[in-house]
């Protein structure tokens, strides 16, 4: 997609070119090259042409071993592209080629010259990126390069806020759910797109958010129903129309003929490497992911019975949480603009928080601030990884802006200002202020 800028200038996002997946052992032979192609896309391209970027690759790779046996070749930069590496097994190479953004001006004579933008990508992004697709082994449709930013780097999860008493309901859900379905291994629990309980390891459960939120939840956009997330009166248990239904598995519960197919996530792989069937089943805006062991194959009776249990149950649950957030949002006044735009990451638990993005999905990432300012961000966290110790960056930015990232303990925070004639101790007494009231002071070095 273009936009047009001033003076009738074009502006083209970065966009995918070629993704592709070989191994340079299936082919060692002359004439036995495309043997070493698993994968390629787009699938049209002429197979030559495949053999030949294959080839180009391979040969990357290995001139830059000579230099770094361990840790060849990561990205390739061109004025008019950008290749990125990855050998996520032995001998086994992901390849992702970026078009760097473009701008189309006219000449004066009317012809149209284009500059490419080769300094706008950012490496650990789409890196990132490349190493996020060997995870969840996703359609390519679904790379919405354009939107990728510094949460993409991180992988972090959202976590929903909850007060102690709403989150006791949520336990005893599940504790409840699980002792029905005693077939049920591992449960997550989510409202809105965000995280709140999970019985999965960390790595699993970062792996499984970003599947559901940036391909299975926006598949199934419903149109909203007037007040579906208003309280529910609970007068009337025993004929309550629940809004439950399967996000994956059968879709009429009502048809006996319906397939109650689930796809399979495998998790311990480093270990134990178990593979599970996952049931996802929402009401409202709360979501469950019910995993069971694969062997076992859940049968019609089982999706209506557990239809009938979760459904009534989780359609209620759903409004309490609604109203008690509502209650919340209230009383600490957040609807309005946050006074700070931040993003906050923490290793330790992958929570991630961010007042920069209005909206983040995987075709959209909505930013309050300058494409510029989130290019600064990436460059310092960066730093941040090429450093081990605990630091703090100031950047003095584009007009009245200072953008500060601070590395301490595991956490990391990246702060813009908008402040007109700040100086650096000005700037850092309000990032004290920042830190003082949403972190309780753990990022305070001094």
């Amino acid at each position: 997609m273009a936009t047009a800028g001033a003076a009738q200038e074009k502006q083209f996002p970065p966009a995918l070119l070629s993704f592709f997946i070989y191994n340079p052992r299936f082919g060692p032979r002359e004439g036995e090259e495309e043997k070493k192609i698993l994968f390629y896309h787009p699938n049209e391209v002429e197979k030559n042409e495949k053999i030949r970027n294959v080839g180009l690759c391979e040969a990357i790779v290995q001139f830059t071993r000579t230099f770094s046996p361990s840790k060849p070749a990561k990205s390739l930069h061109t004025q008019k592209n950008r290749q990125f590496f990855n050998e996520p097994e032995e001998n086994f190479w992901m390849v992702m080629v970026v078009r760097n953004p473009m701008i189309e001006k006219h000449s004066k004579d009317g012809k149209p010259v284009v500059e490419y933008q080769e300094e706008e990508l950012l490496d650990k992004v789409y890196s990132s990126v490349l190493q996020q697709c060997y995870s969840m082994y996703k359609y390519l449709q679904t790379l919405h390069l354009q939107s990728c930013d510094l949460l993409d780097i991180f992988g972090g999860i959202s976590f929903f806020p909850l007060d102690k008493m709403t989150y006791l309901k949520i336990q005893s859900f599940i504790n409840k759910m699980e002792e029905s379905l005693n077939i049920v291994k591992y449960t997550a629990f989510l409202y809105n797109d965000q995280l709140i309980w999970s019985g999965l390891e960390q790595d699993d459960m970062r792996i499984l958010y970003k599947y559901l939120t940036t391909s299975l939840f926006p598949r199934h956009i419903e149109p909203e129903l007037a007040g579906r997330d208003s309280p529910i009166r609970a007068e009337m248990p025993g004929n309550l129309q629940h809004y439950g239904r399967f996000l994956t598995g059968p879709l009429n519960l009502n048809d006996p003929e319906a397939k109650c197919r689930f796809p399979k996530i495998f998790v311990n792989t480093e270990d134990s490497y178990e593979e599970l069937h996952l049931i996802v089943y929402k009401a409202m805006s709360a979501a469950v992911c019910f995993m069971i062991d694969a062997s076992m194959q859940p049968s019609l009776d089982f999706c209506r019975r557990l239809d009938s249990i979760v459904g009534p149950q989780l359609t209620v649950l759903a409004s309490d949480i609604c109203e008690q957030y509502n209650i919340n949002k209230r009383i600490s006044g957040s609807e309005k603009e946050p006074q700070f735009k931040f993003i906050y990451f923490n290793h330790m638990n992958l929570a991630e928080k961010s007042t920069i993005h209005m909206r983040k999905t995987p075709s959209v990432s909505l930013t309050s601030v300058h494409p510029d300012l989130m290019k600064i961000l990436g460059d310092i966290n960066s730093d941040f990884t090429r450093m081990d110790e605990d630091e703090e960056i100031i950047v003095k930015a584009m007009s009245d802006y200072w953008v500060v990232g601070k590395k301490s303990d595991q956490r990391e925070l990246y702060v813009i200002l908008n402040q007109k004639n700040a100086n650096l101790i000005e700037v850092n007494e309000e990032v004290k202020k920042l830190c003082a009231t949403q972190f309780n002071n753990i990022f305070f070095l001094d």
